[in-house]
């Protein structure tokens, strides 16, 4: 890399001379006039800055890229940037406060190497959830709830942009022969990103945000996501080895409770996750994560999640963490089960815990082995010992709705008994009013973790409300 003080003289005298060429041409624009003469000039004043930022946003881009500045600290790129910023602000004759001074550097800091527009949202600890179906339509979701924001995008390149420089950090590409990308950004929020042809309409950006730190098992209690009698079985379960799968419908929460749940996995295991986005941050130390990759632009090069799952069996696990089962890995990852493998953790999209022994039936069917139902269905009985199904509620809140216990098949039908559930009562203006609760039926898998050293008190499956929802 060159001289940085070189570098940062160079690239303020081609930005400055950027500027002066854009201020040439707004003298050169007509004027408003007329009795709202003042509204418009405001309205002027607004579209200066925006073209401003737009121009030397641009003429930064070039010349950072040509001289590789991308790959220095974050640290270094923002000195240049604000440096940038407050010459052009100083020595420029269209007029910008303090204020707008600051939101200039601060604006292109975050073009130049964070999410531009969105950062703000990235910053709202309430968000969950950001969706860009174009320039002019930016909507997150806080509480549960879906609302549209003031935040604009400049055009649909300007978006673009965006999705190219979060694809670049993460080592993927996204362009007209791969228009669709699954992303991750720093904090493990997933992103999911298109652009045309697939969306014809434009690019769009899906984030699915998780917090600067995962929530822990305390924590979902405090939210009311499950009882402190349910929160203390599952973990007995997860030290005790037991083979469970978290089901639920989209942002019902499930990988925030598969990741709350593996703090009691102890600590000398060895844990290999699988993913599709790495977004998994486990406190113990001998962590092994993988990640899918998919095709490059030649159509190789694909890794898929089934093709992991058969590796990690070669790696010596203590555990195996599949982020989701979506497809033929499901019937690799019931084999491990099978095969000594225990203590196996996994999610699957679900609408109740019997659709998601359906589901799992039908992705073992997309292994390409032609199966019986029936063998199919034994491998499952066997395989799986809880079910948590998890649920988004309409006040927004995610609740454990239901802990089963799968116990065996009968005539080729799965047993499944319900432990623990979540039994709504009614709606106080926007909150779902409703009581954790015990079913009075003691789980099969007791004298297993009394085994395994693991002592639960049976009070805790006594019939009868635990914890208000």
């Amino acid at each position: 890399m060159s001289d940085p003080r070189r570098f940062r003289e160079e690239l303020s005298r081609s930005i400055v001379d950027g500027g002066e060429r854009l201020r040439n041409a707004l003298r050169k624009a007509p004027r408003p006039g007329g009795a709202d003469r003042t509204r418009r000039e405001a309205a002027f004043g607004k579209a200066d800055y925006l073209s401003v930022k737009s121009d030397l946003q641009e003429m930064l881009l070039e010349e950072i890229d040509e001289r590789n500045l991308l790959g220095a600290e974050d640290a270094v790129v923002a000195e240049v940037v604000e440096e940038f910023a407050s010459r052009i602000a100083s020595s420029d004759e269209v007029p910008l406060n303090e204020l707008e001074r600051r939101r200039l550097a601060e604006d292109l800091a975050h073009e130049t190497m964070g999410l531009g527009p969105l950062s703000p949202l990235m910053a709202d600890p309430a968000v969950t959830d950001i969706l860009v179906n174009g320039p002019e339509q930016v909507y997150v979701e806080r509480f549960g709830r879906m609302e549209k924001t003031s935040v604009r995008f400049r055009d649909d390149d300007h978006i673009i942009r965006l999705i190219e420089r979060i694809a670049a950090k993460v080592g993927r590409r996204i362009d007209a022969s791969a228009p669709m990308a699954d992303l991750r950004l720093e904090d493990g929020s997933r992103v999911n990103a298109t652009i045309p042809p697939v969306t014809i309409d434009g690019p769009t950006i899906s984030i699915r945000r998780f917090g600067r730190k995962r929530l822990r098992r305390s924590e979902l209690r405090e939210l009311g996501m499950l009882s402190p009698e349910m929160d203390s079985f599952l973990a007995h379960a997860v030290r005790g080895r037991v083979n469970m799968l978290i089901s639920g419908g989209t942002g019902a929460g499930k990988s925030t409770l598969l990741g709350a749940l593996a703090e009691a996995i102890p600590e000398h295991e060895r844990v290999v996750t699988i993913e599709d986005t790495a977004e998994l941050i486990l406190d113990q130390e001998h962590v092994v994560r993988m990640e899918t990759r998919p095709p490059n632009a030649e159509g190789s090069g694909r890794i898929t999640a089934r093709e992991l799952v058969i590796n990690s069996l070669r790696m010596r696990p203590d555990r195996i963490i599949v982020g989701e089962v979506r497809g033929g890995e499901a019937l690799d990852m019931l084999q491990a089960m099978n095969t000594g493998h225990d203590g196996g953790l996994t999610t699957v999209h679900s609408n109740s815990p019997r659709d998601a022994l359906a589901r799992l039936e039908t992705m073992v069917l997309m292994a390409g082995i032609d199966l019986p139902s029936r063998a199919i269905r034994e491998q499952i009985a066997a395989a799986i010992q809880l079910i948590v199904h998890v649920r988004r509620y309409e006040d927004g809140v995610r609740r454990v709705e239901s802990v089963v216990e799968l116990t065996g098949l009968e005539s080729g039908t799965p047993l499944v008994q319900e432990l623990f559930v979540f039994r709504r009562q009614g709606v106080d203006g926007r909150k779902v009013i409703g009581e954790f609760a015990a079913t009075g039926i003691v789980p099969r898998l007791m004298p297993l973790l009394r085994e395994r050293g693991l002592d639960f008190p049976l009070d805790a499956f006594q019939p009868g409300p635990r914890h208000a929802g």
